[in-house]
């Protein structure tokens, strides 16, 4: 738990893989919910771990809204959001980070991001830092895939991960 708690600002986004939750701190996005979660579980579990959750607005959470919805249209590529990165720590975060190198339409495998994070053995832990990424799409986990070209897991469920890469591909337009 963060030692100062802070408060947590909310709302919910319409998008091409769904209803979205978005969470924000005073340091940045904090939390990005698909409709297929529990969103109570989820605001309840920010409630514990941050502070304080309400239903909103805050700059940081206008600006990845905004974010959010100039990637779907296709006119953004990169995030520049602040993360706040209190739901995650150690070799999760250090993979988290990496995610972002990942250029728009390009993938890379869990094999190669742990060799990325200085430690090549661990491709289960790479994929349980990407399966809880706490901010997927914009620290973009979705652009990693298994070593034999197929897709894996996702968050937001196999559909959404393939909808985002057909989107980065150009092979969709909304």
């Amino acid at each position: 738990m963060a030692s100062t708690p802070r408060s947590v600002t909310y709302r919910y986004v319409d998008s091409p893989v769904g209803e979205l939750l978005v969470a924000a701190t005073e340091w940045g996005v904090v939390y990005l919910a698909f409709a297929c979660e529990d969103s109570a579980k989820v605001l309840a579990r920010l409630n514990g771990k941050i502070g304080p959750v309400s239903k909103g607005t805050s700059p940081g959470l206008t600006l990845a809204v905004t974010q959010l919805a100039e990637y779907f249209a296709g006119a953004r590529r990169t995030f520049s959001v602040p993360i706040d990165e209190s739901l995650t720590s150690g070799f999760r975060q250090r993979v988290q980070r990496l995610l972002s190198d990942i250029p728009y339409g390009a993938t890379s495998t869990y094999a190669q991001l742990a060799d990325a994070a200085a430690n090549p053995k661990a491709v289960r832990a790479v994929g349980s830092a990407c399966a809880r990424n706490p901010v997927p799409i914009i620290v973009p986990c979705h652009r990693v895939l298994r070593s034999d070209g197929s897709l894996g897991g996702y968050r937001g469920g196999v559909a959404a991960k393939e909808l985002l890469l057909r989107l980065e591909n150009g092979a969709l337009e909304f």
